[in-house]
């Protein structure tokens, strides 16, 4: 849709001419020849741009300017004779973006024009862009970390563009997600997505269910099919576990990526689509070149726009944020309340490392409202957590716990079995339930220790107790709040 644009002129010659210069701009253009004209129509109206002649036969432009409201407040370009230059420059100070001087050339009022609209757009997008930030949703996404920043950053740079983008990540940190908030933020959002799981589909049927097939091209073909590039005509193709995909099918698959063009299974005449690639997998795409197990000019073709999405353990508060929506949905579906969670509750869900990430997350949330029925979500209603060799080591070094009277014991069980105790000094015995302490201040403190012998080095610190650097300031942080 064109934008629209008021023109507040007294003369009614000049606003004539004005409106011819926009003519070739394809602009609807509206005229108003007193101040009072102009503020009638604002009341029913909202221009993208004002042309606002300064010297009014009824008011001053400054007052029209002083009238216009805070929220969804149209852009405003001055316009001046010589002699009232200053006031201009004085009508910028209140908000007008730009002036342009009495006589107007036709190819500068239409710069000074395009110039306004493009500035309206920029600062629509920064305020989107900020807005997302702040709420820590884009699409269907959700974080504030600094990581996932970087995501929806690239996708909005990426979306319109038909570079192809290769999501990668591991397994649960929402892949198709991504690539469906790529497909939202485009001009194809209106047309389909089609996600097609390579890992999924047997070997010898994933070329069917790609590109389709004819009837009789094969056993069980009792009519013709379209495959997903059909489907996807228009708008994204989505292709999750791409390195899973045998060798011979991703000689098919770069051709088509190459020319747009494909047969259907059995078929000789050729097809033509009009398709965006979205691709993901959980691997390094580059080792499995290297291996052999994906072809390099493939990788090559595709890997052009990459997104690396980051663990759930990577991402600090946001597992909060997650969880608390994904409750809110879960409780729903499930005919569930759901109010908040409590401080605790928070705490052992940053304190967890997710090596399912959000997958892992979600299942443990469902869990957790079908087998409860309060609206206020605490730590003891979780189900015991898998145990990894990351999560024993940030409760203690593994020689300090005593986990053997259980063969593969929960996080839970870890968290309430011998206390945490340092090389020198023996294990604190608890007499009663006053001597009991939340794990996550024993673990602050023994962490604190480490840092303090070590001489306030965390890398040091951190390769003593057998942590990765970033975990241990991840936890840092989370000790400040």
């Amino acid at each position: 849709m064109p934008a629209s644009i008021l023109i507040v002129e007294d003369t009614e010659s000049l606003a004539l001419l004005y409106q011819s210069y926009l003519i070739p701009t394809g602009l609807k253009t509206f005229v108003a020849g007193t101040g009072q004209a102009a503020l009638d129509y604002l009341d029913a109206n909202q221009p993208d741009l004002i042309i606002l002649d300064i010297m009014l036969p009824d008011m001053s432009g400054m007052d029209i300017l002083a009238q216009l409201p805070e929220q969804n407040r149209p852009d405003v370009i001055v316009l001046t004779a010589h002699a009232s230059k200053e006031l201009a420059v004085e009508a910028i100070r209140h908000g007008a973006i730009d002036f342009l001087e009495k006589p107007i050339d036709a190819e500068r009022f239409r710069i000074t024009v395009n110039n306004g609209l493009k500035l309206k757009t920029l600062s629509k997008k920064v305020e989107e862009y900020q807005s997302t930030f702040e709420n820590g949703r884009f699409c269907q996404l959700i974080g504030k970390s600094s990581a996932m920043q970087s995501v929806y950053q690239i996708i909005s740079n990426a979306a319109n563009s038909k570079a192809t983008v290769f999501i990668t990540g591991e397994s649960g940190t929402g892949k198709e997600l991504c690539a469906k908030a790529v497909h939202e933020c485009s001009d194809r959002k209106q047309a389909p997505f089609v996600a097609l799981n390579c890992a999924a589909i047997p070997k010898d049927l994933i070329e069917s269910e790609i590109f389709g097939h004819v009837k009789g091209a094969f056993t069980g073909a009792t009519s013709n099919r379209e495959g997903a590039a059909g489907q996807a005509d228009g708008g994204t193709l989505f292709l999750d576990e791409l390195c899973e995909m045998d060798l011979g099918l991703q000689s098919k698959l770069l051709r088509f990526i190459q020319t747009g063009t494909f047969q259907k299974v059995g078929s000789e005449t050729l097809q033509s689509v009009n398709v965006r690639f979205v691709c993901a997998t959980n691997r390094d795409p580059w080792l499995e070149v290297q291996e052999g197990r994906f072809r390099e000019d493939l990788y090559y073709r595709l890997y052009v726009i990459p997104i690396q999405l980051p663990p759930l353990r990577d991402r600090g508060e946001d597992v909060v944020q997650i969880a608390q929506a994904m409750f809110e949905r879960i409780a729903k579906e499930e005919g569930k309340f759901f109010e908040k969670l409590t401080e605790n509750a928070k705490q052992k869900l940053l304190n967890y490392d997710w090596p399912g990430n959000v997958r892992q997350l979600e299942n443990m949330i469902r869990n957790t409202l079908v087998m409860n029925h309060s609206e206020v979500i605490d730590a003891h209603m979780f189900p015991a957590f898998p145990v990894t060799n990351s999560t024993v080591q940030q409760i203690a070094p593994s020689n300090q716990v005593n986990v053997q009277s259980t063969p593969n014991p929960s996080f839970d069980e870890v968290q309430t079995g011998s206390p945490v105790t340092t090389p020198n000094e023996p294990v604190a015995t608890m007499q009663s339930h006053f001597d009991i302490r939340p794990m996550w201040i024993v673990e602050k403190e023994y962490i604190e220790q480490a840092i303090e012998i070590c001489g306030n080095n965390i890398p040091k610190a951190a390769a003593m107790l057998e942590l990765s650097p970033s975990t241990i300031y991840r936890k840092m942080k989370t000790w400040e709040q």
